[in-house]
């Protein structure tokens, strides 16, 4: 099987919003750069360019191909054969590719989410085209309007998208609000797994889900949503990753779930179950930086993958994160067969290579 990196990124370059013309130009997002010693309120002061779409900022990153080991081609896909290239040296057949720009709340338009989308998901599913397999991406969709990222979601499927990149809180609604079940049904009939990754679409300028906090608390709640009201129960063929939050905060979740099904039973039932991950198709992204030891021990072995966050440098981003999984093996510290599933049989199924 194929070595899957499990979550990469693009930085999305000016040609991401070429496609929204004519109503949609007036939603382009503009590259703002401020004189030299300007500083924008609320923002970090050391950033020097943003975003401007739809009357807010959002950071636009400047990367450093040193620490990322990225090119600013292979980072924004302007040379898919650089990023290719990349991918050889670190012994990766596959990076599966998550949005940068959507990380965070954009805009409460639904218009202007839907440009966004469209001209996001041309560019992105052009570009991996080029690479005769090698790059896969998830469809950024316009979840303002469930019946637009419906239809998305069915010509991103078209075009080669592999899942559905979803934050763990979305305009005010955990993943278990029943406002997604007509998504997570046609996910399912696609075979498109839901990636629940770091990141928060809350309309608020607060650092949850992004920035200098703890990134990886939407999806934590998202996964204790989704086991609390059995959200997979309701789609039995539905995959749901939790990507960029590392691992270890799992045990708690699961501990948490436990204390509410035995002492709150008077509120609501629900069941666990002894192979809750596999039962429930269940799919964590660990972090090299983690002793996963205690993780394996709740029956996660067909369940782990790992990412490396190509072209971020966070406190998420590895670049050697899954030669790290190999240097696990040579220690002794996992099996060679849970090292194999972690890089290639885990991460093929969630995706459904």
């Amino acid at each position: 099987m194929p070595v899957v990196d499990a979550d990469t990124h693009i930085d999305e370059p000016e040609e991401a919003w070429a496609s929204m013309e004519g109503s949609a130009a007036r939603f382009r997002p503009t590259t703002i750069t401020p004189a030299d010693g300007a500083q924008v309120p609320g923002f970090d002061a050391s950033a020097n360019r943003w975003w401007l779409v739809d009357g807010r900022m959002r950071q636009r990153m400047i990367r450093d191909d040193d620490l990322t080991g990225t090119t600013l081609e292979s980072r924004e896909l302007l040379d898919v054969s650089a990023r290719v290239r990349d991918m050889d040296r670190m012994g990766v057949d596959i990076h599966v590719i998550f949005p940068t720009f959507f990380l965070g709340y954009i805009t409460g338009n639904p218009e202007a989410e839907i440009a966004l989308t469209k001209s996001y998901g041309q560019y992105v599913a052009q570009k991996c085209a080029e690479s005769e397999g090698r790059l896969r991406w998830t469809a950024v969709l316009p979840l303002l309007d469930i019946d637009a990222s419906i239809a998305h979601l069915r010509w991103a499927k078209e075009h080669g998208a592999c899942g559905v990149f979803k934050r763990g809180l979305e305009y005010g609604k955990r993943a278990s609000d029943p406002y997604w079940f007509p998504l997570y049904e046609e996910a399912e009939s696609l075979d498109m797994p839901i990636c629940i990754h770091t990141g928060n679409g809350n309309p608020s300028d607060g650092r949850l889900g992004h920035g200098d906090g703890l990134g990886g608390v939407p999806v934590m709640d998202a996964f204790h949503a989704l086991l609390l009201y059995e959200v997979p129960k309701k789609f039995p063929k539905l995959r749901f990753g939790f990507i960029e939050a590392g691992s270890t905060w799992v045990p708690y979740v699961v501990d948490r779930l436990v204390a509410e099904q035995k002492r709150r039973q008077w509120v609501r039932r629900f069941e666990l179950g002894s192979d809750l991950f596999r039962s429930n198709r269940l799919f964590v992204a660990v972090d090299p930086v983690e002793d996963i030891s205690h993780l394996l021990e709740l029956g996660t072995e067909d369940s782990l993958m790992i990412g490396s966050d190509y072209t971020h440098f966070d406190t998420s981003a590895q670049p050697d994160a899954l030669m790290q999984i190999r240097t696990w093996v040579e220690e002794g510290r996992i099996s060679e067969t849970v090292g194999r599933k972690i890089l290639e049989d885990n991460p093929t199924k969630f995706y459904g290579f």
